[in-house]
């Protein structure tokens, strides 16, 4: 049976309404319920929640579609845990020129392809960790997806994140020049709460700070806020539901982000297992975001596959390696954008490269980002009562995770997106 793609504005509305009441009843040869594979399960799936999901054990309702997966594995839909839909990546054209020198308009253009590419790799939710430049445009993106407008993932969006004064750019050589920057800026703690309030009023789901940058002298990676800084904007976040994520690849900024008690800490290039097990002990998660790496060492000249592994790279294996003895929750992002939209599966490749079980990446891509963003109880795993964020992939991603790249079968909120 053939199902149409859905892709603009006032299709995908009537579609989204047109299946409110239907039954799709799923038959693929494997389910990875976000936990474990089964064998014998199929998914019974009524407008955008999963009705059943196991043993062909009940009676199927009048009217419902079957839709033969036979050689596929079916999972929950993919989560990127760490994504820049207004980057692009820096091969193409650097951060200071897309800052600078493109308009938020292109840039908006751009995010629209990059969601779209998203969702058509079986990533059908993202969390979103800044605009870098582009003001609070992830809203109107986020808003735009969710009313059927342009076809992407759910956002779980930062809007501007939070930065130190003088320590992000775009920074000018001559001092009497400002440039805009790529975050908004802070300077004390009065400063940090009116602005974690005021990217909440506008619209920002998740807190993201730099709790370190390169500002050090010689341009060295340096802590940026105190501990007391960072729990200031932990403490308001959390009264209004909200997480603080930050980046730190410092040892010191990703020792602070543990005392001030945030949610998640992206990149810790620099961890060490002790650091690790302290963020496990504290319920914090880690973010390895492997992908941006590796892209941006290839970008400065590395010739992968080619020449020796430079020490940035040897370095990030050490690292994960300690967080994956250590047992610290690690959450499956790559900060695409970086590299490109779509090739998501990138970062997954590279965790089981990097030393991780192809299960346990999975695990980390579905119910593992779910349950770190709090969204649980609505995506990352095929049960009873979620939502219907569904893709089949041919072959068998627990055993190659690069078939998590051979989709042929894209649901989200219950819409068909691609079918065989």
């Amino acid at each position: 049976m053939k199902y149409l793609l859905i892709l603009f504005t006032a299709f995908a509305a009537e579609s989204i309404s047109a299946q409110s009441n239907d039954y799709y009843l799923l038959k693929p040869s494997k389910v990875f319920d976000g936990e474990i594979i089964h064998t014998d399960w199929v998914v019974l799936v009524k407008g955008n929640k999963i009705a059943e999901a196991g043993p062909m054990t009940f009676k199927l309702p009048a009217g419902t579609k079957v839709l033969d997966l036979k050689g596929t594995t079916l999972l929950p839909g993919l989560i990127e845990g760490h994504s820049h839909l207004y980057l692009h990546p820096y091969s193409e054209t650097s951060w200071n020129d897309q800052v600078l020198k493109e308009s938020r308009a292109e840039r908006t253009a751009r995010a629209v392809n990059h969601a779209k590419a998203t969702l058509m790799a079986g990533f059908t939710t993202v969390r979103d960790l800044g605009t870098e430049g582009a003001m609070y445009d992830d809203a109107g993106l986020k808003s735009a997806i969710e009313k059927g407008v342009i076809p992407g993932p759910r956002m779980i969006i930062a809007t501007k994140a939070i930065v130190a004064k003088g320590s992000y750019g775009v920074k000018s050589d001559n001092p009497d020049v400002d440039y805009p920057k790529g975050a908004a800026e802070v300077a004390n703690k009065e400063e940090m709460a009116n602005e974690v309030r005021t990217q909440i009023a506008k619209g920002a789901d998740v807190v993201k700070i730099y709790a370190d940058y390169r500002w050090g002298l010689g341009g060295k990676a340096a802590a940026t806020f105190s501990a007391e800084e960072l729990a200031t904007a932990v403490g308001i976040a959390k009264s209004g539901g909200r997480q603080v994520v930050v980046h730190s690849a410092t040892q010191e900024g990703m020792i602070r982000s543990i005392r001030a008690g945030v949610h998640s800490i992206e990149h810790g290039d620099d961890g060490t297992e002790e650091i690790f097990r302290a963020m496990k002990e504290n319920n914090i998660a880690f973010c390895p975001t492997l992908a941006a790496g590796d892209a941006i060492t290839q970008y400065n000249g590395w010739k992968k596959g080619i020449e020796p592994e430079p020490q940035r790279i040897v370095n990030k294996k050490k690292t994960f390696a300690a967080a994956l003895r250590s047992g610290v929750t690690i959450i499956m992002g790559g900060d695409v954008g970086v590299f490109p939209h779509g090739d998501n599966a990138r970062e997954m490749e590279m965790m089981v490269e990097y030393g991780m079980q192809p299960i346990d990446v999975l695990k980390s891509a579905t119910s593992v980002n779910a349950d770190v963003f709090e969204w649980g109880d609505r995506i990352g795993r095929i049960k009873k009562g979620l939502l219907a964020d569904l893709i089949a992939v041919e072959g068998d991603p627990a055993k190659d995770i690069s078939d998590v790249r051979n989709s042929i079968f894209i649901m989200k909120d219950g819409v068909i997106y691609k079918s065989p």
